[in-house]
């Protein structure tokens, strides 16, 4: 599925560097690029170079005849370029990459006499929609791409990983084949029944339909884990006013970015912060404090609280140590309930006035069931506690409930949604059989199980989810 035009961007980043590159992809891709880049002796070479070998040379403003002895005077850069013809490139067409001095001006320049040369400006991810229509890589693997550029912390970075290299689409690719058996069976005996007997079939497809269940529920069941990997943990700072909170946030980001007073109710509106701690990513949220106030717009900041601790993967709960528990404690401890959480004791280099014995009484009183909540006795000012804290984020969710081990992990919202439908269908298929109906109807659930996993990898998706997939990605992806 080749394209007919041929396409041009720059493929790094907009930004002053080392090195950067246009990339040019398309059937005239090598035609374009021997209009505007010359060898040493003045000479265009790329249309007879080899595949995948790197020619050194000049990129000229415009396509000089090899004849003008002045070509010198239209240098815009001293390059390296590369041709990869079809299908040994990442589009699986004829592509030509410059590797040219990486400031902007300059890769502006040489993207400009490509086009002028022939090529017009690649729309948003569509060297990746060609790799994916040209049947490079699936539709899963196109979309991790993107996920690897915006990683932000390891764990993500290993999932969008194994997703690149193909596990996902591996393990739906298999679980499709042995739906499809299924139907294939299906339909063969219907239409030959005196070869192709059904007697006893419904017991084995139950037992085939509870495998890819299971195999499925597998899968889904990561896709908590894998929007943590992804988008970061969304930890809730919560507490009374003045008991630390933006000191907390200030401390774990490095830098002033809460504003910090003794005056009570300093923090109005929500702050939110993304940090990389042990590998993992933490979307710090730091919230108003909560009390009861008069107070409109403090009010407004005290319900968006409560709204995000409601959302939380991690609440962690700063408590003023020197001051005595009160109601406002307790109504912001039943915000956790069953959420997973930290108790911070701060400001412990002052009077000691709720120990950690007390505080966890307090804990015992209001949340009875709850044994598992870590208390750490803090002082942001004295930078005492953060160490711990780490510690307990760290053993909260990398003791196998948000590690990278060796499994596929589910970060993408649209897999997630293929995958349920396709695990209610075989649902659909097991009542099917403990109802006794006709094996045609064990089809129609199967057909739709196949669609729904087909979704994942590109084989039964529309044109429109396409578009809308690419439109996302950078320029010059």
């Amino acid at each position: 599925m080749l394209q007919e035009n041929t396409i041009a961007a720059i493929a790094t980043g907009m930004t002053d560097s080392g090195i950067g590159i246009v990339r040019i992809s398309g059937p005239d891709a090598v035609t374009v690029g021997d209009k505007f880049f010359r060898s040493r002796s003045g000479k265009a070479v790329l249309k007879t170079s080899k595949s995948h070998m790197m020619r050194y040379g000049f990129i000229l403003n415009d396509d000089i005849p090899q004849t003008d002895p002045d070509w010198k005077d239209h240098i815009i850069d001293e390059v390296m370029a590369v041709v990869m013809y079809a299908p040994r490139s990442f589009t699986g067409e004829d592509t030509v990459e410059i590797q040219c001095h990486g400031g902007v001006l300059v890769m502006q320049k040489i993207l400009e006499t490509s086009l002028k040369c022939g090529a017009r400006l690649a729309q948003p991810g569509e060297f990746t929609k060609r790799a994916f229509l040209n049947g490079r890589i699936d539709l899963s693997r196109a979309e991790a791409v993107m996920d690897v550029i915006r990683s932000r912390n390891e764990y993500a970075l290993s999932a969008s990983v194994k997703q690149l290299r193909g596990d996902l689409y591996e393990i739906v690719r298999q679980l499709r084949a042995e739906i499809l058996y299924e139907i294939a069976f299906i339909e063969a005996a219907l239409d030959d029944p005196e070869h192709i007997s059904l007697h006893e079939y419904p017991e084995r497809l139950r037992g085939k339909v509870t495998d890819l269940l299971g195999r499925i529920k597998k899968l889904l069941d990561t896709a908590d884990n894998g929007r943590m990997m992804k988008e970061g943990i969304a930890t809730v700072l919560i507490g009374k006013p003045n008991a630390g909170k933006s000191s907390l946030l200030n401390l774990l980001v490095g830098q002033e970015r809460a504003i910090v007073t003794d005056v009570a109710g300093t923090t109005r509106d929500i702050l939110e912060e993304y940090i990389s701690l042990h590998g993992i990513g933490l979307k710090i949220i730091d919230t108003a404090g909560i009390r009861e106030t008069q107070d409109t717009v403090e009010k407004i900041g005290v319900e968006r609280a409560r709204q995000y601790a409601e959302e939380a993967d991690l609440i962690v709960f700063v408590a003023d140590g020197s001051v005595p528990l009160d109601e406002n404690d307790r109504k912001i401890l039943s915000l956790i309930r069953d959420k997973r959480a930290i108790v911070l004791l701060n400001k412990s280099d002052l009077k000691d006035i709720v120990p950690e014995e007390k505080m966890n009484a307090f804990l015992h009183e209001i949340l009875p069931d709850r044994k598992d909540i870590p208390v750490i006795r803090t002082s942001f000012k004295g930078n005492t506690g953060i160490t711990d804290f780490e510690d307990a984020v760290k053993e909260m969710f990398l003791q196998g409930e948000l590690s990278h081990n060796s499994e596929i992990a589910i970060t993408n919202l649209r897999h997630k949604e293929a995958l349920q439908n396709s695990y209610e269908s075989l649902l659909l298929v097991e009542q099917s059989i403990d109802n006794g109906m006709e094996e045609d109807f064990y089809s129609i659930d199967l057909t739709n199980a196949y669609s729904e996993l087909g979704k994942i990898i590109g084989e039964e998706v529309n044109d429109d989810v396409v578009e809308e997939i690419f439109s996302k990605f950078c320029m010059g992806k």
